[in-house]
């Protein structure tokens, strides 16, 4: 099988490549769009074919998609971009890329989505059956553009194996993200809670998805224990401000979800199960 990658030089993708690469059964072969050719030497040097072009270029993508199998769309605009380039990243080029993929005869199509799309929580753990209503109070278009892009390719004719995975908040392997959310986390309440994901576990929950002949529909990839702005601050060695204690947390379950259905139907288990867990073992 040969899987194209998008994404493969952002936080996730460049972690995700190597491990889909190092797992690979005989005769598998992964390729990856990258925009700069420099970049792109790394995956090279590791056995991975390299198409070098911009995700948002439709001849780009004819190149990308033409005798692949499978794709796993990881490219994502997130923080600090504006909202215009976050639709055109997320929405735009995933429904390109999913009309590229149907015109080449591409098999399988992997999406990779966020839990943001859930909006408000519901006073449990999110399922994959909750409506979606993403809201854009903290994260700008990203949970929204995600939305969108997951509602087009569900809808576009020919795209009929198409999987979602939805990430919590991603971390480890040197990834800064964990570091950068204090900038955030001084403003939320005590009690409010984040749900996360080891980078191992991240790419664990999209090779069983990319790879299980049954898999349909959407899956959420977690960890066992989400994390509250307090846990945030003491993982961190730093006080915690005292007025947080006063902020009412409005939605202490906001993109918490339940980890169930891959677990039940495509034998998902956290190797990192906690972020204590991923300190502990040396793999932040």
């Amino acid at each position: 099988m040969l899987t194209l990658v998008t994404g493969a030089t952002g936080q996730v993708g460049r972690r995700f490549v190597p491990r889909l690469l190092q797992s690979a059964a005989p005769g598998d072969e992964v390729r990856v769009l990258v925009r700069d050719a420099a970049r792109g030497e790394r995956f090279a040097e590791i056995g991975a074919q390299v198409v070098v072009g911009d995700l948002r270029d439709a001849e780009v993508l004819g190149k990308a998609t033409a005798g692949v199998d499978a794709v796993v769309n990881v490219a994502a605009a997130f923080r600090g971009v504006p909202d215009e380039e976050a639709r055109a990243v997320n929405r735009d080029a995933a429904i390109e890329l999913g009309r590229a993929a149907v015109a080449s005869g591409v098999r399988r199509f992997v999406q990779v989505s966020t839990g943001l799309v859930y909006g408000a929580g519901r006073g449990r753990a999110l399922i994959e059956s909750d409506e979606t209503v993403p809201d854009g109070h903290l994260w700008g278009a990203y949970p929204e553009s995600k939305w969108e892009a997951e509602r087009a390719l569900q809808a576009l004719d020919g795209l009929d194996d198409l999987r979602i995975g939805r990430l919590p908040f991603v971390y480890g392997d040197g990834d800064p993200h964990l570091a950068n959310v204090m900038e955030w986390a001084v403003n939320w309440p005590a009690m409010q809670r984040l749900h996360m994901g080891h980078h191992m576990d991240v790419a664990q929950g999209l090779r069983r998805l990319l790879y299980a002949p049954g898999a349909r529909g959407v899956y959420n990839i977690a960890d066992d224990a989400p994390v509250t702005m307090v846990d945030l601050f003491q993982f961190h060695g730093l006080p915690v401000p005292q007025e947080a204690y006063d902020k009412d947390a409005p939605d202490p379950w906001h993109s918490v979800m339940s980890t169930t259905r891959i677990r039940h139907e495509l034998g998902y288990r956290p190797l990192i199960p906690s972020v204590w867990t991923a300190r502990d073992a040396g793999v932040l």
